[in-house]
Order: C-alpha cells, then sequence, then structure tokens
C-alpha cells in the first residue's frame, strides 16, 4: 500500500505547479496601489450638495449608496461657487435666510473670482444686511432666484429710527451683480400713509425713513446688470462715494403713485455709464447729485415717473457741483418731466458741460427745464445766491407735451449761461391743449433752428451773461 501514495503524491504536486503558473499571485503592496488609485478620483457637488459627478472618469450610479454622513455646517466646497442652500438657506420665501447668505459671502470674499449664487425657482427672504469687504477682486453675487424684503409690519424691521438701505454694499472692488432674479422690496405697504401710522402707534422702533433697496457705498469698479429690482420702499438703486459703475439691461418697476421711488440715485459718485435699461417708478428714472462728474447715461426707456434730472442741488445752501454729464438716446413716455436741472435758492457751486440730445418724448408734461428756484414745499424763502448752471445743451428734443414745452427759470442775480437749444420740436400731445408758450427768464446762450413751438427761439437772451459778484469768497468751490 504504501508504494502506491507515492505516485499520488507526485501527481498532486505537479498538478499544483500548473496552477501556480497559469494564476500568478498578486502581491499584497500591488492591491494596495491599484485600490489607491482607483479611489482618486476627484468629485464636483452638484447643487444640492450632493457628490454625483466623477471628473476625469465615466460615472455609473450604483443600487445602494453608504449613508450620508451627519450634517455639521456648511459643506466643503472644492470650487469657487458658493450656493447659498449650501449654507443653510431654506428658500421658502418665510424663514429668514439673511445668515446664511451673509455666511456665503463671507466664505467667498476670500477667494478670487467666487461666485455667490441666489438660485432659480426660490424665494429667499432677506432682512436688512450689509455684505461688506474689502474682498479678493471678481467677486459675482448671481441672483436667478427671488430676494424678497420683510414686510412692513411690527418686529420686522431693526429697531432703528434711521434705516438707509435694505441690502447695503460697502467696500467692494471689481464686483458684479448679474442673473435673471428678482430683487423685492414689498414697498406697498411702505407707500401707504394709514399703514406707517398704524404701526407708529403700535411700535416705538418704526423708522421714519423708507430703505433703498440696494445701496453701493464707497465701491468701485462695480456692475450691475440683467436684474430686475421692483416695488422698492424707496430708491431702487443707489451709488454713494463711489466710482467705475457699470448699469447694464436692467429692469426697475414700482408703480407711478409710489412716492420717492427714484429708480437709480448717484452722489458723490464719478465714472459712470448706465445703458439700454427699463425703469419705470414713482419719482427720478435717473437723478444725479452734487459730486457726480463723467456720468453717461444712454439707451434708457423712462416712464411712467419723474424723468432724468439733475438735482435738486445746494439745498440749505450747500455746495453743489455736477460736470460733464451726457444724457442722450433716450425714450421718454408718460413722464411728469423729460430733462431736467434742479436747484434750491441759497446754494452755491457750479453744474457745467452737461448734455441732453436724441430724447424722443410722448405725453410728457414738461419735456425740457431749467429750474433755480426749485422748492418742494408751498413757500421757500427769496435768496440771492445760487449754484451756477453754464454749458447746457439740450440738442434733439422731439415729441409730445402736455402743459408746457419748455420752462427754464434762472436766478436773477446769477443767470443761466451758455445754454444752447438745437433741433427742438415739440407738439401738444392729441387730446390735450398744452401752452404754446415757452416760459424763460433770465438765461443766455444760442438756439438753432428748427425749433417748435416758435416761441422757444425768444427763449434765450443773446450774450454772455456774465454777472460780477461782490462775494467772491464762493469762487471755484468745485
Amino acid at each position: 500500500m504504501k508504494r502506491n501514495k507515492i505516485p499520488s503524491l507526485a501527481l498532486s504536486l505537479f498538478f499544483l505547479l500548473i496552477v501556480l503558473a497559469t494564476f500568478p499571485i498578486i502581491p499584497i503592496n500591488g492591491r494596495k496601489h491599484q485600490n489607491k488609485k482607483t479611489n482618486s478620483h476627484k468629485h464636483h457637488k452638484d447643487k444640492s450638495g450632493k457628490r454625483d459627478i466623477a471628473i476625469g472618469s465615466v460615472y455609473t450610479p450604483s443600487p445602494a449608496r453608504a449613508p450620508p454622513l451627519p450634517y455639521y455646517g456648511p459643506y466643503p466646497t472644492r470650487s469657487n461657487i458658493f450656493d447659498v442652500l449650501s449654507f443653510g438657506a431654506k428658500g421658502d420665501g418665510v424663514a429668514d435666510d439673511s445668515k446664511p447668505l451673509l455666511a456665503a459671502w463671507e466664505a467667498a470674499c476670500k477667494v478670487s473670482g467666487a461666485t455667490v449664487e441666489i438660485p432659480s425657482e426660490f424665494k429667499f427672504l432677506i432682512k436688512p444686511i450689509t455684505l461688506q469687504g474689502p474682498c479678493m477682486p471678481h467677486i459675482v453675487l448671481q441672483i436667478d432666484g427671488n430676494l424678497l424684503a420683510p414686510p412692513l409690519q411690527i418686529g420686522s424691521w431693526p429697531k432703528s429710527s434711521n434705516l438707509l438701505q435694505w441690502i447695503n454694499f460697502k467696500w467692494i472692488h471689481s464686483f458684479t451683480i448679474q442673473g435673471s432674479g428678482t430683487i423685492d422690496g414689498q414697498g406697498s405697504e411702505w407707500w401707504s400713509k394709514s399703514q406707517i401710522y398704524y404701526i407708529q402707534e403700535n411700535s416705538k422702533h418704526t423708522p421714519y425713513m423708507k430703505p433703498t433697496a440696494l445701496r453701493f457705498y464707497a465701491s468701485f469698479n462695480v456692475t450691475v446688470r440683467d436684474i430686475k429690482i421692483i416695488n422698492s420702499p424707496q430708491c431702487h438703486l443707489k451709488f454713494d462715494n463711489s466710482g467705475g459703475v457699470k448699469v447694464i439691461n436692467i429692469t426697475i418697476s414700482s408703480p407711478e403713485n409710489s412716492p420717492n421711488t427714484d429708480g437709480i440715485h448717484l452722489q458723490n459718485t464719478q465714472n459712470v455709464e448706465i445703458q439700454h435699461s427699463n425703469i419705470a417708478c414713482g419719482d427720478d428714472c435717473v437723478s444725479i447729485q452734487t459730486g457726480c462728474s463723467n456720468v453717461h447715461v444712454h439707451h434708457i426707456i423712462c416712464g411712467p415717473g419723474h424723468g432724468i434730472s439733475l438735482g435738486a442741488l445746494g439745498r440749505d445752501k450747500s455746495v453743489a457741483c455736477v460736470s460733464d454729464i451726457i444724457i442722450e438716446n433716450i425714450l421718454m413716455q408718460n413722464t411728469l418731466y423729460g430733462v431736467r436741472i434742479k436747484t434750491w435758492q441759497g446754494g452755491i457751486g457750479s453744474v457745467k458741460n452737461v448734455s441732453f440730445s436724441t430724447i424722443q418724448v410722448s405725453h410728457v408734461k414738461v419735456p425740457i427745464t431749467i429750474d433755480q428756484y426749485y422748492c418742494d414745499k408751498n413757500i421757500c424763502k427769496n435768496q440771492t445766491e445760487a449754484v451756477e448752471i453754464s454749458g447746457v445743451k439740450f440738442d434733439q428734443i422731439i415729441g409730445t407735451y402736455c402743459v408746457h414745452p419748455i420752462y427754464i427759470a434762472c436766478s436773477n442775480d446769477i443767470p443761466c449761461t451758455n445754454v444752447d437749444l438745437i433741433d427742438i420740436q415739440l407738439k401738444p400731445s392729441f387730446g390735450y391743449g398744452g401752452n404754446q408758450q415757452a416760459l424763460c427768464w433770465n438765461s443766455y446762450g444760442k438756439s438753432q433752428a428748427p425749433l417748435s413751438p416758435s416761441s422757444i427761439d425768444y427763449c434765450l437772451r443773446r450774450g454772455s451773461g456774465s454777472v460780477q459778484r461782490i462775494d467772491k469768497s464762493h469762487d471755484n468751490v468745485c
């Protein structure tokens, strides 16, 4: 029997050698390297925060996945997109999403070229907030959803008696707001005196000033484009102490009877371009105040509203300096005024080098206005000092008016000088008689045909209109 076991053992060893030769053993280190290589794919999160897209490989979702890790705060981002939903925003229009927006902003502020994303199909209730710099350059606020201001009711707004703005951008450089979304100031209750009276009767902390929807303070190289701003409690978009501003293709909308709801307000701001936008509001479509220079406004549809205005300037004997303003290619529809310069009596300073050209007016009460006796009260005190107005051109102002074609009322002591009226063709709106007479006082310059009505040809005095000041302490204040 022992002799038979030896051949069997030899046969078994022979087959074992064949198996080993056919299937080589993979070293343990090799297996580890292979697993490490397989797991090295980087993943990109989609907008919902899920890690579903494998970059550099074909992704096939597995039938079952491990349960997600517990949420302890914002998901870490591997890109420059900061979605407010990833920072805890609800987007239901009811929950307060102010803190998630602020958290997303603060995170994006540290990353060059970052984007704070307000996704579409969501409504985000935002209480008064300041998004502050300085930040890394080229930050974008992408608004594709809706931002809602809190309604005017007890406890919705801060306990402040001087609330200037709803969303405030401060000390921002190289910044863009863009998107297809809407910024809704929910201002209708602010416009109702009975509603404000009710709130004041029930709360000692109701703001006496209505807030501006969007305000930029001390910010430079700012672009606002494509968005829609509606129903602001007061002014819709304001730039203060800023420069290098571009506003492109935006829509501003509030009712004609909404008080003091200027479309775009500029103050102490230089190097501005506002173009290809639609503005309908209850006050000036564009308001240009003291400290502004090198402003170009063009291809704007304005109305309803109060037109496009410089001023009012020089209130309470203040200094007003405005220069190098170009307003052109404008369509005014159903506005109170067309293009206007307005100053208070007693102010000092100057308005110079201003051009209004290619303005189409339709059913506008007074298309052309210079008013150095501006007063928003029943009676204002007569004063001899005035903001000097010189170098103003009105060129190709054409269309229909309802009340007067032109109104130029300049100071008795400091007349308007170098005023040009060129190709003015205005006729009364259908169904409205209107006054064919041009109303002009103490203005000097030249006129050039065609001029209609013909009374415009006698609107300006010939000559320099120079004034010898007895008190020269205010000369060259600008």
